[in-house]
């Protein structure tokens, strides 16, 4: 009779599997949340013995050990314009944000010599939160603009000092909404404080495979489209502004080219309630 009970048990969850799109969503959630902090937890040590603390070359180790975790979510990435990477010294990479997945893309890619800037919260998040400290990532308090702004005055003075590449989320938080969120200005501080390249990134929408308001997370391919860099020698905090709106126009078109989108005009607004 035991023996019935535990052939049904290991039953239970295939079934699930093959017949709930809910159970997939979250176990393949809880499993991701988990992996990565097993995988920190392997980080930490080989991190600190590499290098004997924070340091920017922990990313390394980082990007090596977190490459293969696509695969047991069922993910792909195609990308386009990586020699656009290969460009010398410090540059700021600004990128669309859509999920805690797109760690994965970013890992896809990520050039040497370079962090990320990432929410303050971040800190907290257990051994995930330690091996992004030991990475050199750049912390934020986003509540706080005064404080936001200061350290990006001091990343941009570190980028400088030490040769290294930051990669920053311009629209400040997570997005699914199947467009851009208007962009926050601190990365094009940061660049042009620097006198530093922009090199922009498009990932392409997630909505075929994970919505994350219906409970769904299916394998997908995601397309990451590197895009060719912006100057921004000789320019002023006067520029900002018009460097912000153009990086923001040229991401929005090619994330809604490459995600098979319309774009969300007043006229397709206007259409939708008649």
């Amino acid at each position: 009779m035991d023996a019935l009970w535990v052939f049904l048990l290991l039953l239970v969850p295939p079934l699930l599997w093959t017949s709930s799109s809910t159970f997939v969503f979250y176990f393949k959630k809880y499993f991701y949340v988990a992996y990565m902090m097993f995988l920190a937890a392997f980080a930490i040590p080989v991190s600190i013995l590499k290098s004997g603390g924070r340091d920017i070359e922990n990313m390394r180790v980082i990007r090596a050990l977190v490459r293969h975790v696509k695969y047991f979510l069922g993910l792909r990435f195609v990308v386009s314009g990586l020699e656009h990477l290969q460009t010398d010294g410090p540059y700021v990479i600004i990128s669309n944000h859509q999920s805690s997945l797109d760690v994965l893309g970013v890992m896809e890619v990520l050039p040497d010599r370079c962090t990320m800037v990432a929410k303050k919260e971040l800190v907290y998040a257990g051994t995930v939160g330690l091996v992004c400290w030991l990475g050199g990532i750049v912390f934020i308090n986003r509540k706080k603009t005064s404080d936001a702004k200061s350290v990006m005055v001091d990343a941009a003075k570190t980028m400088l000092d030490d040769q290294i590449r930051l990669w920053v989320f311009p629209e400040g938080t997570r997005n699914q909404s199947g467009d851009l969120l208007p962009f926050k200005k601190g990365a094009f501080h940061l660049a042009v404080q620097a006198q530093a390249p922009i090199i922009p990134i498009v990932f392409s929408s997630y909505h075929n495979f994970y919505l994350r308001k219906e409970k769904q997370f299916n394998s997908g391919t995601i397309t990451l489209k590197i895009l060719p860099k912006i100057e921004t020698k000789g320019m002023t905090s006067d520029d900002i502004a018009y460097l912000s709106d153009m990086s923001y126009d040229l991401m929005r078109s090619v994330f809604l080219d490459i995600s098979g989108s319309a774009p969300i005009t007043q006229n397709n607004k206007l259409s939708s309630h008649h």
